[in-house]
């Protein structure tokens, strides 16, 4: 399923002219190599281009429509007029002298074969320097001598003849294409292709796909089988999952435009999160992503709200002249390192529609009043930053846990238990509840919980005739630090900072001691203000009548803690905004 809708998507995105067809692929080259009538090398031309990285501008290759590379392995297999000095000088470092003899032959042999009925003046250039080129000539090659570094190195080296690229040739690049549309022809065992279901002749090797972060740079493989431990009926490699050479092509094409192309992919932990929609249009991911990770600039929060409820209603909406529609079909793959394979965290597809109303739910259930100057959203950034120690070096969130949420989020199902033990756990080594984490526990219980006197609280500001006791309990606790931070300003060690957990988890042997001091702030309060004082007795007593018999719970279990940091946030923002209104 996943490869058939990335073939799909290839051919979706070759009828708007962004991928190339089969036999043909973008590679970064660094250098060409200028050849005479004579095959002889003239001049070594640097194709790097200026290109800003960071702050800084650094020379880069740059990408090229060259035939279709091979996938490397420990065999020597050389590509088409597209290589690495060992393949196409015969050069490498002393130690590998011999292996390199071995890919220049194999690189002759592949340029003469395919151009032997090429008779143009560029194609007998190329073939007359691989007849006459000897690897030992390049002592004698001081304009070779002096990019040796580089050489080397590895970087692609490409063919110039007359001052333009070689394969601006239109006889080669047929001859190109003859070659790599036959090259399989030749086998003997034709089975039915596991994702077009064309009887054809599979492929062994995958093409490897580039740009998932953390997987290897030269490229890593989705689909590949390298031990005997893996494969069936005896079938090497690939054949065990028969795959045509155009739906290997086509897939792995897909899927490499896509992970250099920001519209199309975004990162969450360490996974690579590429999205399209049917018919190839970016701007269906470029709103998934400004929705969940707030990237748009060009977009203000309400904006984005108007477009969320619009799509999310199941009507069509215009987007600078580009029509969306809830409808089409949409697909969102999750991509992770694993060595020199890539690891399927998540396969997501359904329509657009329907994942932009588990996202505006979503958003929903995280609305909880928030300080005056704060954004509208909550990105998925923010909510995982929650999870994460302030202190740290490393505010990495974890990997498992940001897949799991993002999952959860578009496929509208409650939310992972470990969201809400990591927030526990930072609420009780830094004593703080921010926006952040009172709207996770909000949206949380909203979701996960059943339980019908919880849910009452799960409000999105202070409910005041709750008899919620764990919600009552919190913001009875969020007045008496008022109290005590009116009786001492700027005093550095509050009740909080002392009590909070203890009271969330144990009210019964905390509140008691909580209720002698805030008597003794009260008198201080009252020798300084009597109107002050009167009106914390006044909110105390409001408080303090919602509990039956002033007796406090000796335990609170963990939803229970939840409605008491929530009653806390709720408490604490409401003062905030009164105390705004009387400024």
């Amino acid at each position: 399923m996943i490869l058939q809708s990335l073939v799909q998507c290839y051919e979706d995105l070759a009828k708007r002219e962004e991928v190339e067809k089969p036999g043909w692929a973008k590679v970064r080259v660094s250098y060409g190599l200028l050849l005479n009538d004579a095959g002889q090398i003239q001049q070594v031309l640097p194709l790097k281009t200026e290109q800003l990285r960071g702050n800084k501008k650094v020379l880069f290759p740059q990408l090229v429509r060259v035939p279709m590379p091979v996938k490397k392995s420990s065999n020597v297999q050389s590509n088409f007029l597209c290589d690495n000095a060992a393949y196409i000088l015969g050069w490498a470092e002393e130690e590998n002298a011999a292996r390199a003899c071995q890919c220049f032959t194999a690189g002759k042999e592949l340029h003469l074969r395919i151009l032997e009925n090429v008779n143009t003046p560029a194609a007998r250039a190329v073939k007359t320097f691989f007849t006459n080129w000897q690897p030992a000539q390049i002592k004698e090659q001081p304009n070779l001598l002096e990019w040796q570094e580089d050489f080397l190195a590895g970087a692609n080296l490409v063919f110039w003849y007359q001052n333009r690229p070689v394969l601006e040739d239109e006889a080669i690049q047929k001859a190109w294409q003859a070659y790599y549309d036959r090259d399989a022809e030749d086998a003997a065992e034709r089975m039915p292709c596991l994702v077009t279901g064309e009887n054809t002749v599979p492929v062994k090797l995958h093409p490897s796909i580039k740009g998932v972060r953390g997987a290897q740079s030269s490229g890593a493989s989705l689909v590949s089988f390298n031990a005997t431990s893996f494969t069936s009926y005896d079938r090497e490699q690939g054949l065990n999952a028969p795959t045509s050479k155009y739906a290997a092509f086509a897939y792995t094409t897909a899927l490499n435009t896509m992970l250099v192309d920001p519209r199309r992919v975004f990162r969450v932990g360490d996974t690579s999160i590429v999205c399209w929609a049917e018919g190839g249009d970016p701007s269906y991911s470029t709103m998934m992503d400004s929705l969940l990770n707030g990237t748009s600039e060009s977009m203000t929060d309400q904006l984005l709200q108007n477009i969320m409820s619009t799509l999310a209603a199941g009507k069509p909406i215009d987007l600078n002249g580009v029509p969306l529609d809830p409808k089409n079909r949409f697909y969102i793959l999750g991509l992770s390192p694993n060595a020199a394979r890539l690891s399927i965290r998540f396969f997501l597809q359904n329509e657009f529609g329907h994942f932009i109303e588990n996202i505006h739910r979503h958003y929903q259930d995280l609305e909880i009043v928030k300080p005056e100057n704060d954004p509208v959203f909550l990105p998925l950034w923010k909510i995982m930053k929650e999870t994460v120690k302030k202190e740290s070096t490393d505010k990495t969130p974890s990997p498992q846990l940001t897949g799991n949420l993002f999952c959860s989020i578009l496929s509208g199902t409650p939310y992972p238990v470990t969201l809400i033990n990591q927030v526990m756990l930072r609420i009780r080594a830094e004593h703080e509840i921010s926006r952040g984490k009172a709207a996770i526990i909000k949206a949380f219980y909203l979701r996960n919980s059943q339980d019908k006197d919880l849910k009452e609280v799960l409000a999105v500001s202070l409910v005041k005739d709750s008899q919620y006791i764990p919600y009552v309990l919190g913001r009875y606790f969020a007045v008496l630090e008022a109290i005590q931070e009116a009786a001492s300003p700027g005093i550095n060690t509050t009740i909080k900072d002392r009590y909070f957990n203890s009271a969330s988890a144990t009210p019964a042997f905390v509140f008691p001691i909580l209720g002698k001091l805030a008597n003794s702030h009260l008198q201080k309060i009252d020798n300084d203000s009597k109107g002050l004082s009167v009106h914390y007795k006044k909110k105390l007593g409001e408080i303090i009548d919602l509990i039956p018999n002033n007796e406090f719970p000796v335990q609170l279990t963990l939803p229970e803690q939840g409605a008491f940091q929530l009653g806390y946030y709720h408490e604490t923002q409401e003062r905030y905004r009164n105390k705004k209104k009387e400024e």
